[in-house]
C-alpha cells in the first residue's frame, strides 16, 4: 500500500523541483507517471525536460505515441499505459484512493503561492486521509 506525498512548492519552481523528484523515482526504479490537467503544460515541461543537463537526462515521452507502455516517464492528462509505480501530479490533476494504494509512491505537487491550488491540494488531501490513504505534507 503505497502513501501519498504533498509537495508544498514556495520557493522553488515546478520546474525546477520535479526534474529531482523525478530523478529520485528514476533512482528507485520506477516507471512513473506525470498526470496534469492541461496538455500545453505537459508540453510545456516535455521541453524543459528535454533542455536539462545531459548528465541528469530524464527519458520520457508525452502520452498519445506509439511507445507510451515502455515509457519510463510518461507525461499524460488521463490514465497511464506505463504501468507506473508512483504518479506524480501537478495543477490540480486528479488522484484516486485506489491509485494510491495500488502504486508504491503518489506525489501531488502544488504551487503554495496560488490560493486557488492551495485550496484543490487540501481538498485532495482531505479526500485522500479520509478514504484511509497514508498522507504526507
Amino acid at each position: 500500500m503505497g502513501e501519498a506525498y504533498f509537495y508544498h512548492l514556495t520557493r522553488t519552481p515546478l520546474e525546477v523541483t520535479l526534474p529531482m523528484l523525478l530523478g529520485r523515482a528514476r533512482e528507485a526504479g520506477w516507471a512513473i507517471a506525470l498526470r496534469g490537467s492541461s496538455q500545453d503544460r505537459l508540453d510545456w515541461l516535455d521541453q524543459k525536460l528535454w533542455l536539462g543537463p545531459e548528465e541528469s537526462f530524464l527519458p520520457h515521452g508525452l502520452a498519445g505515441g506509439a511507445h507510451d507502455a515502455l515509457q519510463p516517464i510518461l507525461l499524460t492528462t488521463g490514465a497511464a499505459t506505463n504501468d507506473p509505480a508512483c504518479l506524480m501530479t501537478i495543477d490540480g490533476a486528479e488522484v484516486t484512493p485506489e491509485e494510491v494504494r495500488r502504486l508504491s509512491r503518489t506525489c501531488v505537487l502544488f504551487d503554495g503561492n496560488d490560493q486557488e491550488a492551495l485550496h484543490r491540494a487540501r481538498v485532495q488531501w482531505k479526500a485522500l486521509t479520509d478514504a484511509g490513504c497514508a498522507a504526507k505534507y
